[in-house]
């Protein structure tokens, strides 16, 4: 059996391979492509991806896992032949499900969509990308369509992502945390603002991306195996587990947005750069799933990045780069303007408390215009009603509403919003995991060391890369199910001193 795992091993790396070349296009198409180049990119994406697609269904592979089966079954689940023989199985078992060609159009589909996009977004202008989102609609219901027998059309989508996670599992997430969120948001906007009139001044780009980089550096980011760039919306890619880039994007007027935009894409990068080195080259070489790694990028974001421990070891090297703008402001005042709670209409500059009313938002639009409840025209004015609802505002135009997000302009409708919501709560969640094994986390990151955190991320979650599905990694992580309880904990106990709000118990187990 030696052999034949050496040939998987062999035939896997081919379509790794071919997955690299890809996503260094897509990079280069995203940070430092020539307009000019965007026809004959899209051809190059929708070329490899087709190829790659090829590779991933050849019935030579089905035979192959097929014949490695009763190895698999003679090991212990959690060995790592045996886990790369299941993930292997597994993504055969769904790409055999889509045709090549199906790949290819859905890539050159999305590669347009996205340069239309792209020209679109600046203006606010929906109407010109409107037939290409409704024609990305059709494409996703066709992909569903690919794995009948769901409950729900958004399941499959939902499963390319997270394995084993349903829509209703994730509605009945989501109605929970509802219930918490929004009276916590009223009683917090109900109270006096907080003043973040500090980080909106002159702060010019390559400062902050010099500071930004040496905030990367100290948590653990490596820049021997990977690189920051400027994007129009920040993303992470990996090439292999010795190349992972990430990219941010600046506003002089707004130190924040780079800064957390960084942390945040540092918080995948690291994850990447932390699994297995055995496992390169293999599909167990990427994160567990989206939600996983969204829990990685939000918890170095936020509950590292937004703390008070962090800041007392930071603020005063900030200070020291920006004394014109921020030499009168005290600790206190920096960290408060940082975690101020204010109703926006821009997800991914919105705070803690409000951000995850966003992705609910998005995620109950996906799941109507995958059921046919809501069209693409009707899309722009269900946004603003909706914003108008849950958060009091009305964005200015489309390019704060139902433009402002890349995703559906970049992909398919469905399988990836949720993931970023389920992020917050795992966040917390393994947080509290690593406090209960190592409390002496807070006190060395007020001393500017994260290497002990890291250091338990690392065995705990990232080394495994996709040997676990999400459930199976927050049991074996926390000893759990996946809870709200912890992220709830977090928001109330932070927020509630910030804003002087009383804490309330909260008592909920999502299974």
């Amino acid at each position: 059996m030696e052999s034949k795992l050496e040939e998987l091993k062999a035939r896997l790396r081919e379509i790794r391979d071919l997955e690299g070349a890809a996503a260094l296009l897509a990079w280069d198409q995203h940070t430092c492509m020539p307009a000019g180049g965007a026809l004959a990119r899209m051809r190059q994406i929708a070329l490899l991806r087709r190829l790659m697609h090829e590779r991933a269904t050849d019935p030579g592979l089905g035979r192959l896992l097929e014949e490695l089966r009763p190895y698999e079954e003679s090991l212990p689940y959690d060995s790592d032949e045996a886990s790369l023989i299941r993930v292997a199985r597994r993504d055969y078992e769904q790409a055999v499900r889509i045709p090549s060609d199906f790949v290819a159009r859905l890539s050159e589909h999305t590669s347009a969509t996205f340069q239309v996009w792209r020209e679109a977004y600046p203006a606010g202008d929906f109407a010109r990308v409107r037939p290409y989102l409704e024609r990305t609609l059709d494409l996703s219901r066709r992909l569903a369509g690919f794995f009948p027998g769901y409950e729900h059309i958004a399941d499959p989508l939902i499963d390319l992502q997270d394995y084993g996670v349903r829509a209703e599992t994730v509605r009945a997430i989501f109605a929970g945390l509802r219930e918490q969120l929004v009276p916590l948001v009223r009683e917090i906007i109900g109270q006096p603002p907080l003043d973040d009139a500090c980080l909106h001044q002159f702060f010019p780009e390559q400062q902050q991306l010099a500071f930004g980089n040496e905030v990367l550096r100290c948590l653990g980011y490596d820049f021997t195996r990977g690189r920051q760039d400027k994007s129009p919306h920040p993303f992470t890619t990996s090439f292999s587990i010795g190349d992972v880039r990430i990219t941010t994007r600046v506003a002089e007027n707004a130190l924040d947005e780079a800064l957390f935009g960084s942390i945040h894409e540092a918080g995948h990068g690291m994850y990447e750069q932390g699994i297995d080195e055995k496992f390169e080259g293999t599909p167990l070489a990427s994160g567990a799933s989206f939600s996983v790694h969204e829990s990685q990028s939000r918890l170095w974001e936020n509950l590292v990045g937004r703390s008070l421990s962090f800041w007392r070891f930071f603020y005063p090297r900030l200070q020291a780069l920006f004394p014109d703008q921020l030499g009168n402001v005290s600790l206190e005042d920096f960290y408060r303007a940082v975690n101020k709670v204010e109703c926006s209409p821009i997800r991914v500059g919105a705070d803690e408390v409000t951000y995850n009313l966003h992705v609910l938002m998005r995620f109950d639009f996906e799941l109507r215009l995958l059921e046919g409840e809501l069209s693409v025209r009707e899309l722009p004015e269900a946004w603003n009603a909706r914003m108008a609802e849950d958060l009091g505002i009305m964005p200015e135009s489309d390019r704060e509403g139902v433009l402002q997000d890349v995703h559906w302009y970049n992909g398919v409708i469905g399988g990836m919003f949720h993931g970023y919501t389920l992020g917050n709560i795992l966040s917390a969640q393994f947080f509290e995991a690593a406090l209960r094994a190592h409390p002496e986390i807070t006190g060395e990151m007020e001393a500017g060391n994260f290497a002990t955190l890291l250091h338990w991320l690392r065995e705990s979650i990232y080394r495994h890369g996709r040997k676990y599905t999400t459930f199976e990694l927050v049991r074996r992580v926390t000893g759990d199910e996946l809870r709200i309880e912890p992220y709830i904990r977090y928001l109330r106990k932070k927020y509630g001193e910030l804003y002087n709000i009383p804490d309330s118990n909260v008592n909920q187990t999502i299974a």
